[in-house]
C-alpha cells in the first residue's frame, strides 16, 4: 500500500503542479462501496476515493459528472483532480470540502439551486456514456423518447436484473404489466430533457462549515427533473424549505405525486439487486399502488 500513496503523491503534484508529500492521512467514513481517504500536506487537503483496479470506470463516469454539474455553475460540487490506477488500485482525487455546517439556510438556498440546474435544458435524454447508480450499471442511451427511456433503461433494466438474482414471483409480472402501460402516468405530462443528479438522496447532500450546500456521489443523465426531486423524498433528509424554495423557483405540474413512486420504484429496484432484504416488499407496493392508479 505504501506504493500506492508514493505514486498518488506523484499523481497530485503532477496534476496541481505543486509537489505534493502526504502528512496526514485519515480514513473518512460514511460510503458503503470505495475506502475513502482525507490527505494532507497540512496546507492542502483532498478526499480519495480508492477501490480495486477493476472500479476505475466508476471513477471515470464519477469525475465526468462532477465536471458537468459544475460547469452549470448551479450547486456546488467537489472538483474533480484526477483518477487513474497507481500500484493496482484504482483512485479518484477530488478537491476536500469539510462539511458540517448548519443545514436551515444552505436546504433553502440547494433547492433554488437545484431548480437553476434543472431550468437548463438538454438536447436529448440519456448521456454521453453508460454509468453506475451505486455499483449497478446504468445505462444511458440517448434519444427523444423519455417514456421509452425509463420503459428500457431505467425500470426494463432493474426488472431484468432482478429476475438474473434470483427474485423470481408473481410480482415481477406485475412489474412487466406496469412497464407495458408507462404512458399513463404521463397523460397531460411532456418531460423537458433536464441534467440530473441521479442519486440525490440525503446522504449525497451536505453543508459545509461555512454554510454553503454541497453535493456529490452524482450518477447523472438528462432527464425529467421530476426524478431529481423524486429520490429527495425516498429515504428523507430534506427540509420543508428546500422543497417550498424549489417550487417557487419551479413549480411542478399536475399528476408529479404518481410520477414521484414510479421514478423512486427505480431505486427501490437497484436497492432489492444490491441489498436484498426488505426493499422486494417495498417493491411490491410500489408497483401495485401504480397499476391501481392506472386502473382507478
Amino acid at each position: 500500500m505504501n506504493d500506492f500513496w508514493i505514486a498518488l503523491e506523484q499523481r497530485i503534484g503532477a496534476v496541481t503542479g505543486q509537489p505534493f508529500a502526504i502528512r496526514q492521512r485519515h480514513p473518512v467514513g460514511g460510503g458503503c462501496i470505495h475506502q475513502a481517504w482525507r490527505v494532507s500536506d497540512r496546507d492542502r487537503e483532498y478526499f480519495v476515493k480508492l477501490d480495486g483496479a477493476a472500479s476505475l470506470p466508476m471513477f471515470e463516469t464519477e469525475a465526468t459528472g462532477l465536471a458537468e454539474l459544475a460547469a452549470t455553475a448551479t450547486v456546488r460540487v467537489p472538483r474533480p483532480l484526477g483518477h487513474g490506477v497507481a500500484a493496482g488500485q484504482a483512485y479518484l482525487v477530488l478537491e476536500y470540502l469539510p462539511l458540517g455546517g448548519s443545514h436551515a439556510g444552505a436546504m433553502e438556498r440547494l433547492g433554488q439551486q437545484l431548480a437553476a440546474l434543472h431550468r437548463q435544458p438538454q438536447a436529448c435524454f440519456g448521456w454521453r456514456r453508460d454509468n453506475f447508480i451505486g455499483s449497478t450499471p446504468q445505462p444511458n442511451p440517448r434519444g427523444a423518447d423519455w417514456i421509452e427511456f425509463w420503459r428500457e433503461s431505467r425500470l426494463g433494466f432493474q426488472l431484468e436484473l432482478a429476475v438474473a438474482r434470483g427474485h423470481g414471483g408473481a410480482w415481477l409480472r406485475r412489474g412487466e404489466a406496469l412497464r407495458a402501460r408507462l404512458d399513463g402516468l404521463f397523460a397531460g405530462y411532456r418531460p423537458i430533457p433536464a441534467l440530473l443528479h441521479g442519486d440525490l438522496w440525503g446522504g449525497n447532500a451536505g453543508c459545509t462549515v461555512t454554510g454553503e450546500p454541497v453535493v456529490f456521489d452524482p450518477a447523472v443523465y438528462y432527464g425529467d427533473r421530476e426524478a431529481d426531486l423524486a429520490m429527495t423524498e425516498l429515504f428523507g433528509g430534506f427540509s420543508d424549505r428546500f422543497y417550498a424554495a424549489y417550487r417557487e423557483s419551479l413549480p411542478l405540474a399536475a399528476g408529479y405525486p404518481r410520477r414521484r413512486t414510479l421514478y423512486n420504484l427505480y431505486h427501490v429496484l437497484n436497492h432489492l439487486n444490491l441489498f436484498g432484504g426488505g426493499y422486494r416488499a417495498q417493491a411490491e407496493r410500489m408497483i401495485g399502488q401504480l397499476l391501481a392508479e392506472l386502473n382507478g
